[in-house]
């Protein structure tokens, strides 16, 4: 016979399975009852073979220990086993063993085999356990040699419509074991992708916008600006004398300095707005649909609220941040452009005393060179 596939696919991490220490002592209460129903139903059909065969009855009392005897006989091995699960792996080993001892016996009755050793392979390979249909497969097949050369069966491959019609529950359950565990496997990867999506999108210290994906929003609201004319508007924000910070009172001060004022800027934007860590102390914002001055109005909102930041660990220090604004214009041929722009602005923040938001936009009448500086 053969244990029921199973419906939940085994992760294969390691050479024997990689699963967890506790569901390696669990993995007998998982398999124990698809077991059963696997034997069950090999032993429907089974039977039906034995019954047009006309078979002694030793063949029956062999059926019945089988088909009931040995799932209890396997479940109590990896029950008391020190190491359930490699004990369960042996019990699938002996499953297979067990498939080809009966093929013969069935006198190789030829829909009844193929079915079992199929499903009992699948069995093998459902469970993520690597190379484990291979190395089932000398058990499988000496053991069907052995009892070839014991009993010399007859070959009757020709299958009766009893034996069709006993296969089908097997062929049914199979099949929807197949869908289910397939469905289960698709919604698992689904998961995991939107997982990796999300981590893509977000800083894990901090819960803005990764870099990677703020660039990407900046981009497509500098190309609606371009396309459409719907401005908007670009705040570089860095934090004051933030390399002092760590050299007096350590990274870990810095890393919730960090914290606090990425909540700060979370709470200051609009739910539409991306804030982004764009490195190290510098955070980004994009101000969809905004002019300079509604910009200028959240970005000084920033900074007074920075101001009164106090760190439970250091009441003592102020903390304080400079802030760069540049609204989109039709000179930014890309984000470069608007970057550099707002690091600009940034910079005369910084030279006219920290602490304050400049716009690049409300610059001296004297033009000034366009520098380059990195995105």
């Amino acid at each position: 016979m053969t244990t029921a596939p199973a419906t939940d696919p085994q992760p294969a991490c390691s050479r024997h399975g990689g699963v967890g220490p506790a569901s390696r002592r669990r993995i007998y209460r998982h398999i124990y009852p698809l077991r059963m129903l696997g034997m069950g139903l090999g032993a429907l059909l089974v039977g039906s073979v034995l019954y047009d065969n006309q078979s002694p009855a030793w063949m029956w009392w062999l059926l019945a220990v089988t088909a009931l005897g040995w799932p209890q006989l396997a479940c109590l091995h990896a029950r008391h086993s020190a190491d359930p699960y490699r004990a369960e792996i042996r019990n699938l080993l002996i499953d297979s063993a067990l498939i080809g001892m009966w093929v013969p016996l069935l006198q190789f009755n030829l829909l009844p085999s193929v079915m079992l050793t199929l499903v009992t392979t699948y069995d093998k390979l459902s469970t993520g356990i690597r190379r484990l249909w291979l190395h089932s497969l000398p058990g499988m097949l000496g053991m069907g040699a052995l009892v070839t050369l014991l009993l010399r069966p007859e070959p009757r491959l020709e299958s009766s419509l009893l034996v069709v019609l006993c296969t089908l529950p097997l062929i049914i359950v199979h099949a929807l074991a197949i869908s289910m565990a397939s469905y289960r496997l698709i919604r698992t990867v689904a998961r995991q992708n939107r997982q990796l999506e999300e981590l893509r999108r977000t800083d894990t210290q901090t819960g803005l916008v990764a870099r990677s994906h703020w660039q990407e929003q900046a981009n497509a609201s500098l190309e609606r600006f371009h396309a459409s004319g719907n401005p908007a508007c670009l705040l570089m924000i860095d934090i004051d004398h933030f390399k002092a910070i760590n050299d007096l009172h350590g990274h870990t001060a810095g890393d919730e300095v960090i914290s606090v004022v990425a909540r700060v800027v979370r709470e200051c934007v609009r739910a539409h707005d991306q804030a982004g860590r764009y490195g190290g102390d510098e955070f980004s914002v994009v101000l969809s649909d905004t002019r300079a001055a509604d910009a200028k109005a959240i970005a000084e909102r920033i900074c007074s609220r920075i101001a009164a930041l106090r760190l439970r660990e250091l009441p003592n220090l102020r903390l304080t941040a400079s802030i760069g604004l540049a609204e989109t214009t039709p000179s930014q041929a890309g984000l470069r452009d608007w970057m550099n722009d707002a690091d600009l602005a940034l910079y005369r923040a910084k030279h006219a005393g920290r602490n304050q938001v400049a716009d690049f936009g409300a610059a001296p009448a004297a033009p000034q060179a366009r520098t380059t500086l990195p995105a």
